[in-house]
């Protein structure tokens, strides 16, 4: 079990856009162009296999017990040399880059405990979770000991959650069972998610890191979480859960805009622009979203700008 006391801030991690170095046209404007996203791939993952194969993470202290456990890394050496690498412990998937969609990263999170809860996060829930950052030499530059909320919308660069940090969210569960409310207004969740992440640059801050916390441009990051609870948000509030505004079905919700007035779908109150809101074309039944198709043309009324 873990006894918390939640916060009330809500952190979206921003990414700071600067201006910087070449000199063009006589000006006092300095651009330096990024690197190649596609080299900086290779480059990352070849520097995070470094890391999980020469470091381990307490799993003996989570088998001992697993409810008052804080995840910690250290080398694989000394006292150490015979401890299991994080190598042999995490899980990959393969993350695509949304600045250039051409370059696909390997991206590597460990699973200590997926959590009890019944579900896992949509890709734009908003989650619960206390947090660290770390760089690759495990040194901390953001953190919450206190739950935070996480929108984990990623609308990168202006002011997005990380997007390797969404990506391996959506991988575990929260608590199990509602959370027990105690004398003194705090909560206990028990068989919470607990996990970590390695994020390649190009799914972190890639060139423009927060101007805090020593990181460099490019830096590859580490973030361990716990996750405590979710919840399915309706961003625009118009009776359709954003998740599943991504009528593409590609995890991003900023390129489905069935009106093209430039405000994505799960921020539009009339999808199809037809002048009807959204709310009033579709049916909600028993607490489940229908879409009615009153001339069968295949296209339900909220997205068909005739009906």
């Amino acid at each position: 079990m873990k006894k918390i006391k939640f916060g009330v801030t809500s952190l979206i991690v921003m990414l700071i856009v600067t201006v910087s170095c070449k000199k063009d046209d006589g000006s006092d404007i300095y651009i330096v162009p990024p690197r190649d996203r596609g080299e900086e791939a290779i480059r990352a993952q070849a520097e995070i296999e470094a890391f999980l194969e020469t470091h381990f993470y307490n799993y003996e202290e989570f088998q001992a017990d697993p409810e008052n456990f804080k995840l910690k890394f250290d080398t694989i050496a000394g006292d150490n040399a015979s401890k299991t690498p994080l190598m042999e412990q995490v899980t990959s998937k393969e993350v695509k880059d949304l600045v250039d969609n051409t370059v696909i990263y390997k991206l590597y999170y460990l699973k200590v405990r997926e959590g009890g809860g019944d579900e896992h996060p949509h890709f734009c829930d908003r989650t619960t979770n206390t947090y660290d950052g770390r760089l690759m030499n495990l040194d901390l530059f953001d953190s919450s000991v206190i739950p935070v909320k996480f929108d984990l919308v990623d609308n990168p660069p202006t002011s997005a959650i990380l997007q390797g940090l969404q990506q391996a969210i959506i991988e575990f569960k929260g608590a199990q069972g509602d959370p027990i409310v105690n004398p003194d207004g705090t909560l206990t969740f028990e068989n919470y998610g607990i996990g970590a992440v390695f994020i390649p640059s190009g799914l972190a801050y890639f060139q423009y890191p927060p101007p805090t916390g020593g990181l460099n441009s490019y830096d590859q990051v580490i973030f361990s979480f716990e996750l405590f609870a979710f919840e399915v948000v309706d961003h625009d509030l118009d009776g359709i859960d954003s998740y599943l505004e991504d009528l593409n079905g590609n995890g991003y919700l900023y390129d489905d805009d069935t009106d093209s007035d430039g405000v994505s779908n799960y921020l539009d109150t009339d999808d199809d622009g037809d002048g009807r809101r959204t709310e009033f074309e579709i049916e909600i039944i028993n607490g489940v979203v229908t879409f009615p198709d009153r001339n069968g043309n295949g296209i339900p009324d909220y997205l068909d700008p005739s009906i």
